[in-house]
């Protein structure tokens, strides 16, 4: 079978900047990599916040991560903090990492769970280092030695999604991807196939390929409006579908974690770079106006705005097929999901992984396809049932969104979970779901989800013996937390200055 020799990228941003760096990097001089942008068009650019798996992926492209942080005023994110979620004036936090540590066969939230029946009053946040850690101002990165407590944590990065993909676009440039300035003007196909041939640029230019990429964002100029797949439509679910984002001045430490704040049509983000923070409010177009969205978001704000509101409108849900013929869907192109556990980059990475492990010959087998959706799919359902159950689980909150969330359907995969956790503890997550144990625990608790009781595991447990391994980790973290950097010391010291 003829090899692809031939990738053509539509669009850069992180999506498209992302996806040439990787592939890049993977098949090297045996792929020819065309990227075509136009700098007339902007793009989305204002997610600022990730999840661990960022890591991975700078990994496997060679970003050296002092470098990384220093081009992108990146900052250290332990987790995220929810505010007002659960009801009004109560906050939680969704760490990175695990909680507690591997005792022995009986998973640690059962541990927990049967100390609780057993009379403790400890909170679960007890026993998480990246939550102790977050809340002292404090960062640290995990340890290999699997006794340390640190080997618990987990981390990610809060960085300027543009000096990002500008970043990338300097590290895959130097590799070879050669990027074409244009606006795209004629899209050629095949007639027998439907295949795409080539792309052709307003002034005329060609960029003919064997695989083309979209990364056109919410247009979806390729994978949809070309190849046609549908597009599913999630927003009964989720129905914010809008955004307004205002950067402002940093006026104290760089917190290690994202804030959400739950608004009345909505919810607000916080995120700390080095030199300022990013603020935005995701909300409702139903139940506030645009100019009202904006008003709320300037009125919370830490410190002065530093440009006027940036307005984004979305929907959420995506396409099935984001592979169709020879075209694969990349980040917007394929779908959304709203930015409230900071997967939009997750997801990005997750689909260039998966046409890395399936890249086809030139014939584009379908059966590559049909797998490549059927597991992009699955990570999407994931997800979206995630973010469900924190629009779901609100109290003391009238605003018509929050009666809405509280009662409306919800899939049936989300129900089980809830279901299952609430009878016995138990955490029923596939093998391949993003959001593992600690993150359920997270939400389900800190959102006033309870487990009645214990799985039968959870019996074989000596209760005055389980009480002081709990009381030990405790100990442990407690002993931990005071003894590592201040967030900016951190970042100075891995980037070799002053923050």
């Amino acid at each position: 079978m003829r090899r692809i020799e031939r990738v053509v990228i539509l669009g850069g941003g992180t999506a498209g900047w992302m996806t040439a760096a990787a592939l890049n990097a993977t098949f090297g001089h045996t792929l020819s990599i065309n990227l075509l942008e136009s700098d007339a068009i902007g793009t989305v650019g204002v997610g600022e916040a990730t999840i661990p798996t960022i890591r991975w992926f700078n990994e496997l492209i060679g970003v050296d991560e002092a470098d990384f942080v220093r081009a992108t005023t990146a900052s250290f994110k332990l987790g995220i903090e929810f505010v007002d979620w659960a009801q009004p004036a109560h906050r939680y936090f969704h760490p990175f990492g695990r909680y507690g540590v591997d005792l022995d066969r009986v998973p640690f939230h059962q541990h927990w769970l049967r100390a609780q029946q057993d009379g403790s009053d400890r909170p679960l946040s007890t026993y998480s280092l990246a939550t102790q850690l977050a809340a002292a101002g404090r960062f640290a990165k995990p340890a290999s030695e699997h006794r340390s407590i640190l080997s618990t944590l987990g981390y990610a990065y809060h960085f300027d999604a543009g000096l990002y993909a500008r970043h990338l676009r300097g590290i895959a440039e130097g590799r070879g991807v050669t990027r074409q300035e244009g606006v795209l003007g004629q899209i050629e196909r095949d007639p027998d196939t439907g295949f795409i041939t080539a792309l052709k640029t307003e002034r005329g230019d060609r960029l003919a390929g064997d695989l083309f990429i979209d990364c056109s964002g919410f247009r979806s100029l390729l994978i949809g409006e070309t190849m046609g797949a549908n597009f599913e439509d999630w927003s009964h679910w989720l129905p914010c579908d809008r955004a307004v984002a205002v950067p402002c001045a940093r006026v104290a430490e760089t917190t290690p974690y994202t804030r959400s704040t739950l608004r009345p049509a909505g919810w607000q983000w916080r995120i700390p770079l080095q030199h300022r923070t990013g603020n935005g409010y995701v909300y409702a177009s139903d139940h506030v106006s645009d100019d009202e969205a904006a008003a709320t978001l300037l009125t919370h704000l830490d410190g002065k705005a530093l440009a006027d509101p940036r307005f984004l409108r979305f929907k959420t849900g995506f396409r099935r097929e984001a592979w169709r013929g020879n075209v694969v869907a990349i980040g917007l192109a394929s779908g959304f999901l709203e930015p409230l556990e900071s997967t939009s980059i997750h997801l990005i990475q997750s689909g260039i992984a998966k046409l890395i492990t399936l890249f086809p010959d030139a014939d584009c087998d379908p059966g590559l396809a049909r797998q490549f959706n059927t597991l992009f799919s699955r990570d999407m359902d994931g997800i979206r049932d995630f973010l469900i159950l924190h629009y779901h689980a609100t109290e003391g909150h009238d605003a018509p969104l929050w009666r809405h969330t509280r009662t409306m359907a919800l899939p049936d995969t989300l129900v089980d979970k809830m279901e299952q956790y609430t009878r016995t503890g138990r955490l029923m997550l596939g093998p391949d779901e993003l959001f593992r144990e600690a993150s359920w625990l997270a939400v389900l608790n800190g959102q006033g989800i309870y487990a009645a009781g214990t799985a039968p595991i959870a019996d074989t447990l000596d209760g005055a013996m389980n009480q002081r391994q709990l009381d030990q980790i405790e100990a442990a973290i407690a002993r931990a937390v005071p003894t590592l950097p201040r967030h900016d010391e951190a970042i100075a010291a891995l980037i070799g200055g002053p923050r």
